[in-house]
């Protein structure tokens, strides 16, 4: 890359950085969300709570919150199970609203069939039950049309986070959705461009849906840097309109290919965020002696700094800084990463040796899950220098930028499979590739616990030096 061309993107960078929004839509819908979970249980326990009334003089006596408190957690896990706070409550409060009361009586009837069978039915009134469950459902009714008028029909159309992008092509009216021109934030369908990547990945952050104009030649390269990008992308195919498939999609009377999409919903990303913090969290706890031991080591054998900071691609195709215990001596650390460790490597110190073989060096990177760069599992980040052979990681199979539409993992499918290691040759990065593609195609919470329990059989492996 040349000196312009540097200058070019450095300032197409600090454009992005600058453009962003104070707050995402999507973080505003998340704010609707849990306004309308709050909503969702006052009404519930408000109707209990007065329907008590009826038999005690106590507001919060066994026969008001007693009960709310038995209904209120089953329904809000059947609730979110259910997508009673997906995007379709704010866009159609009555599908909404037909799903939380769904919740609400398989809530109801839950209780009431462990009660009967439980023989505790008699604790409390059946008078009491019947009518604090008609009034949570008249309020819950009540509550979400008070919602939806005060919060949502004045907003709909400001709720989703629309961008288009023209590269190359005459721009034409798009709704209120955000338009930039692609060049003016550096933005060119180069696949041999991290940094590029990195600009494009934060220019479409957040966004919920994406369509990019460009020529007819270019559609492909723009279609496989969108799929690593984790958002609903499209791209403008307006020749598709003469045979009217509208199968394909159409936005603001335009038809439209979709050539990307998250491999993970809100609500899965959510359940994978809170088993990382989860886990995360008491790791950081009980490792920190080890933590502290192996800091300590580090700095009495050799001078440097006791961590190696090295910017890798991570989710979206954003560039990060990932963490690990410096195992090199301060001269010889590989920033790029470049050159792969060899078997008795004299980069190594000592004590990067053992930390090395026994995967310890990894550990810093839970501070990396912490902060939300990275997962516990997922695949597995990689230096931007990184060969295969002779070629870049890139280079030898496109389908590599799609690895990218979730947070790169401290632990992935590939690594319990003993795919790590140095990279000799194209077979080498093509296995891992094929193990973190069938990763994303086919996810659950489930598959991560499982590979986070294989992990610990291999932290101590033979191509881990």
């Amino acid at each position: 890359m040349g000196l312009a061309d540097w200058e070019i993107g450095e300032a197409a960078s600090e454009q992005v950085r600058l453009g962003g929004n104070a707050i995402s839509k999507q973080a505003q819908r998340f704010q609707l969300y849990a306004l309308l979970i709050l909503i969702d249980s006052l009404c519930i326990c408000l109707g209990f709570i007065v329907s008590g009334l009826l038999r005690h003089s106590e507001v919060f006596g066994a026969n008001g919150m007693h009960l709310a408190s038995m209904v209120l957690p089953l329904f809000l896990l059947v609730a979110l199970n259910g997508n009673a706070y997906g995007f379709q409550v704010l866009t159609n409060w009555r599908q909404g609203l037909g799903k939380a009361l769904t919740a609400f009586a398989f809530a109801v009837a839950a209780v009431l069939f462990v009660a009967f069978y439980a023989r505790s039915s008699l604790e409390f009134s059946r008078l009491v039950y019947g009518v604090g469950s008609i009034s949570s459902a008249a309020l819950l009714i009540v509550g979400r049309y008070a919602f939806n008028r005060a919060f949502v029909v004045k907003n709909r159309d400001e709720l989703r986070d629309e961008l288009v992008i023209f590269h190359n092509c005459q721009p034409i009216p798009m709704g209120n959705a955000r338009v930039i021109n692609a060049v003016d934030y550096g933005l060119t369908p180069n696949l041999r461009d991290p940094n590029m990547l990195d600009r494009l990945g934060n220019v479409v952050r957040g966004a919920d849906f994406v369509l990019v104009c460009c020529q007819v030649q270019d559609r492909a390269a723009w279609s496989v840097l969108l799929k690593g990008t984790d958002v609903q992308a499209h791209v403008l195919a307006p020749e598709f309109d003469a045979v009217g498939a509208n199968r394909l999609g159409r936005f603001h009377g335009y038809c439209v290919m979709q050539v990307a999409s998250g491999p993970l919903d809100v609500r899965n990303r959510a359940l994978k965020r809170t088993m990382d913090l989860v886990l995360t969290v008491p790791a950081i706890v009980l490792l920190s002696p080890l933590l502290v031991l192996v800091a300590l080591c580090i700095k009495v054998e050799s001078r440097g700094p006791i961590l190696f900071r090295q910017q890798r691609m991570g989710r979206g195709n954003r560039l990060f800084s990932v963490l690990k215990f410096r195992s090199m001596y301060i001269g010889d650390c590989d920033e790029e990463g470049t050159q792969s460790v060899a078997r008795g490597d004299c980069r190594i110190t000592r004590v990067g040796r053992f930390i090395r073989a026994t995967s310890i060096d990894e550990l810093p990177q839970l501070f990396n899950v912490l902060h939300g760069d990275m997962s516990l599992v997922g695949p597995r980040p990689h230096a931007l220098g990184s060969l295969a052979g002779a070629e870049r990681f890139w280079e030898v199979d496109q389908r590599y930028w799609h690895r990218h539409s979730l947070k790169p993992g401290i632990t992935g499918l590939a690594q319990i499979r003993g795919l790590r290691g140095a990279t000799h040759d194209r077979e080498d990065l093509v296995r891992r590739l094929q193990a973190d593609l069938e990763y994303l195609n086919e996810w659950s919470l489930w598959r991560d616990i499982t590979i986070i329990a294989a992990t610990v059989r291999v932290l101590v492996h033979p191509n881990a030096f």
